[in-house]
């Protein structure tokens, strides 16, 4: 089968470089071409992006809408939909279902992505309107440059937002997984948003940081090295690792939420930030832990693109060092599962990533912290001596406890992003509700309008 070929979509419309990368499967086949586009392009298409007037409101919400469906159901340069979730499911070692759960994920976000963003609206601002005397509701600039992800595609779903909020966007994709922004930005091209609204511009690290420095905005993901650079940055939106939880009390039976906890580790092939990496556990945490390993161990071991597939894929070499690591960083723990092997070798050169589960023996161990690519979690022991400490700096925490006095400090402790409270898995995303605070607090702003004179805007 031919490459793919993955241009850069700029303000002139694809551009084909010389400097291409090329994108494999996680058997090492050369699936696709990525064009890289220079440090000059990227600032001409900058401007290009800065030079160019947002769609008005009824506008971008119908191209949004009209998006969504080319997105999920439509033939986009040639690819129907079947085919770049096959492809998907290849390069990134995602299961097929949870690429083609995504795709629908995604049209939702899209279709309802003008909603979703007024969510974050204060109550005294309005919008659009022609009363003075009112708070309006702005953009804090013009331009938003978003460096994305690549480790799943759902991660698209937030950038969108910026786009129906009337910014113009300049989108980096993962050299990992580029095929999902290129499908994205292609049909929102289609669906009537000008070249000079939406650009995609694959880059080298080094020239990334041209597309930070030269939007008004900028979204960042990465690791704990990308959230310490630009903590500090007020036009930066650094976005990191998870680090989710479940806390498990002594007044609750974890057997009858079992389940929960199971689903929140390994759905989505636990290879989401929203993925439980951490369960602490008032008490002896030994039997919930061998029955955390217990329904893991279950899992089968398939290449991406079975239809049973539920495990991630990685490239042989990389799979064997991921295990080496894991297991260099479970010193001292106890191996429920996953302590002989994690890489599971298909045979055709990628390899499985089976599940991994290791008892820790106190609340504050540094492996609760780390997070993998796969399903892989620590469990603590946990008491009220420990407080809230341990439970910090988490994306999402699912509480399984009837203590009340114990959510209300839960749900006031500022590093807890979101909380969860009995059988809600950590990786439920409800539309219309913050992920990780609202994107509009970050790209929004307040302002008083008053006028003497009729107002005509």
């Amino acid at each position: 089968m031919a490459l793919l070929r993955l241009d850069a979509l700029g303000p002139g419309g694809p551009y084909r470089t010389q400097a291409k990368e090329v994108i494999r499967d996680v058997s090492g086949r050369p699936v696709a071409e990525l064009s890289m586009v220079p440090r000059l392009y990227v600032r001409r298409a900058l401007a290009a992006l800065r030079r160019a007037e947002a769609l008005p409101p009824d506008e971008r919400t119908a191209a949004l809408a009209e998006a969504a469906r080319l997105f999920a159901t439509g033939t986009i340069d040639g690819l129907s939909v079947e085919r770049y979730e096959h492809a998907v499911a290849r390069v990134s070692g995602l299961p097929l279902s949870v690429v083609r759960q995504t795709t629908g994920t995604l049209a939702t976000g899209l279709a309802g992505a003008y909603g979703f963003a007024c969510q974050a609206r204060p109550r005294g601002s309005r919008d659009a309107s022609t009363a003075a005397g009112t708070a309006r509701w702005i953009r804090r600039g013009d331009v938003l440059s978003a460096l994305v992800a690549g480790n799943h595609p759902g991660v698209h779903s937030q950038w969108v937002e910026a786009l129906a909020l009337g910014y113009r966007l300049a989108v980096r994709p993962s050299r990992r997984e580029p095929l999902s922004a290129h499908r994205l930005v292609t049909a929102l091209h289609e669906a009537g948003f000008g070249t000079d609204h939406v650009v995609l511009l694959p880059t080298d690290h080094s020239t990334a940081d041209e597309l930070v420095a030269g939007g008004d905005l900028a979204i960042v993901y990465g690791d704990d090295t990308v959230l310490d650079k630009y903590r500090s940055a007020t036009t930066v939106l650094p976005h990191g690792p998870g680090r989710v939880k479940i806390l498990v009390t002594a007044d609750t039976d974890y057997t009858r939420h079992l389940d929960t906890i199971v689903d929140s580790i390994a759905a989505q092939a636990g290879a989401a930030c929203v993925n439980a990496t951490a369960v602490f556990v008032e008490g002896d945490p030994a039997p919930l832990a061998e029955a955390i390993a217990g329904r893991l161990a279950t899992l089968p071991s398939l290449p991406p693109e079975h239809a049973e597939a539920a495990l991630p894929v990685r490239p042989l070499d990389e799979a064997r060092n991921l295990e080496k690591y894991v297991h260099s960083e479970a010193a001292g723990a106890t191996a429920r599962l996953g302590g002989d092997t994690i890489a599971a070798d298909l045979g055709d050169g990628s390899a499985v990533l089976r599940p991994a589960v290791f008892q820790v023996d106190r609340a504050d161990a540094p492996q609760t912290r780390l997070e993998m690519p796969f399903p892989c979690v620590w469990i603590a022991p946990w008491s009220r001596s420990d407080g809230l400490a341990p439970l910090r700096d988490t994306l999402t925490l699912t509480a399984l406890t009837s203590d009340r006095d114990l959510v209300t400090r839960l749900l006031d402790e500022p590093t807890i992003r979101n909380l969860h409270v009995g059988d809600h898995p950590t990786h439920i995303l409800t539309p219309g509700l913050p992920h990780d605070g609202y994107l509009g607090e970050f790209l929004m702003r307040s302002k008083t309008f008053t006028t003497t004179e009729p107002a005509t805007i």
